[in-house]
């Protein structure tokens, strides 16, 4: 039996890739320091017999018996506002959490997977977002803990593998959304849902003009586990191209309710990406992926799950 270690295993889009990997055959071994995580994401787990948990801070050097065949690394704080209460656990996620996990991959000859971002293409002058664009990140601004931090975690990627020869993977993550997200996280699904649920205008930045690209999670941890199974080393982008701006999104969310879309607006945050699209054809080359489930299908099911709450 295939093992697998998942750092930040109690987070969002983390505990769905253990879900998935359980459901491939495999044993999975989770991380996770709860700073962001939720416990509830792994609760039905607790009698899983090929499901192990340490609350750790992989920050801090770790280790794990035995032997290991992929290490997915997706501990990190991922929302606005973790930025700004956090900023310094968010850099550690992406460097010394980011060795930790490489040096185990390492030690155990396994396969190595890092969840990067988008953010890496800052506030983008080129649209979409293809991966041989470098990007435009303000070094110094209010995102830069989480933005320089996935920069540098796929910088020290890349020279394991050169240096190293070990088996890379890095998968550049697009705005995901869907159950288990965290109500208060400030990211646009959840907040515009919590809005709604409440009966309050919707808070938007600027004019409201600025586009995203949501992907449902089960989409993306598709594209996870078939890049960890290829045989490619560079980045690669993973997220639905169906492209729309915050307001229609608002709208959207208001006409799911049957509520009169009202808004709240908010000075635009500094270095906010005013465009994000992913192009996917290199997923879709490598890794016969692209996203299948329709947003009116992933809203739905998100939304059930925050009236569930």
């Amino acid at each position: 039996m295939k093992t697998a270690v998942v750092t930040g295993g109690a987070g969002f889009v983390p505990s769905h890739l253990v879900d998935r990997l359980l459901s491939e055959g495999l044993r999975v071994i989770a991380f996770d320091n709860f700073v962001t995580g939720n416990r509830q994401n792994i609760a039905h787990l607790v009698d899983e017999p090929r499901f192990l948990f340490f609350e750790q801070d992989v920050s801090e050097p770790f280790d794990v018996e035995g032997e290991v065949d992929y290490v997915f690394h997706m501990a990190s704080p991922a929302s606005p506002i973790d930025y700004v209460q956090i900023p310094i656990e968010t850099l550690k996620a992406g460097s010394y959490a980011t060795h930790n996990s490489l040096d185990l991959a390492l030690r155990k000859k396994a396969r190595f997977l890092l969840a990067s971002t988008s953010e890496v293409y800052g506030d983008p002058e080129v649209h979409p977002q293809q991966e041989e664009y470098w990007g435009n990140v303000n070094s110094v601004g209010v995102r830069s803990c989480y933005d320089e931090a996935k920069r540098y975690a796929e910088a020290a990627t890349m020279a394991y593998h050169r240096h190293h020869g070990l088996d890379t993977k890095i998968v550049r993550i697009f705005n995901t959304y869907g159950p288990r997200m965290r109500l208060d996280d400030g990211r646009v699904v959840p907040a515009f849902i919590g809005h709604a649920m409440r009966g309050e205008p919707m808070s938007i930045f600027g004019d409201g003009s600025q586009t995203r690209s949501f992907c449902y999670v089960s989409d993306l941890v598709d594209g996870i586990w078939r890049l960890m199974q290829s045989s490619y080393n560079m980045p690669v982008n993973c997220g639905n191209p169906h492209e729309m701006s915050i307001r229609s999104f608002a709208e959207a969310v208001a006409q799911y309710f049957g509520i009169e879309c009202r808004f709240d607006p908010k000075p635009l945050p500094p270095d906010d990406p005013k465009l994000r699209k992913p192009d996917i054809s290199k997923a879709k080359e490598l890794l016969g992926w692209e996203p299948v489930i329709a947003f009116d299908s992933g809203i739905a099911d998100t939304i059930r799950f925050f009236r569930n709450q």
